[in-house]
């Protein structure tokens, strides 16, 4: 079940990813005064987004695959669990990001602090979904 396997490595890479941000960049940067909080944040935000997507996209059409092959349910579940960050990014996330995205570090202030904050509550449900998308495979892995 090769195909699984690679299922369960991408949405553990996503889940990787997103903790990472969760448990050490998001409370790190944190510390920062609120220009160069923003000005980390924004080049951090493309670089993460760059990465993050596509694994969620890839992750999905191989938990696809591995349902389509062994007909085993628990696939399509980690498929569709993983492939949500894409819908809930667009709809809960994208709001705060783009109002961040169109402000200048000179420009900063406890507003945007506080955007940065929430964005980090909001990216915590990613990190959820990475880790449950990556349990499900597991489990889909297991055999039975």
């Amino acid at each position: 079940m090769f195909t699984g396997q690679l299922a369960l490595m991408t949405a553990a890479i996503f889940a990787g990813a997103a903790l990472y941000v969760s448990v050490a960049e998001q409370p790190a940067r944190l510390r920062l005064d609120d220009g160069p909080l923003l000005q980390e944040w924004i080049p951090s935000y493309k670089r993460g987004f760059a990465m993050q997507a596509p694994l969620a996209a890839i992750g999905f059409v191989l938990g696809l695959i591995a349902w389509w092959q062994t007909a085993n349910w628990l696939w399509l579940l980690g498929a569709l669990v993983l492939v949500a960050n894409w819908p809930y990014t667009l709809i809960g996330i994208m709001p705060v990001n783009r109002r961040l995205m169109a402000m200048k570090p000179e420009e900063a202030n406890a507003a945007s602090t506080a955007l940065i904050a929430q964005w980090g509550a909001l990216h915590g449900i990613r990190t959820a979904l990475g880790l449950s998308a990556t349990v499900i495979f597991l489990l889909a892995s297991w055999p039975l």
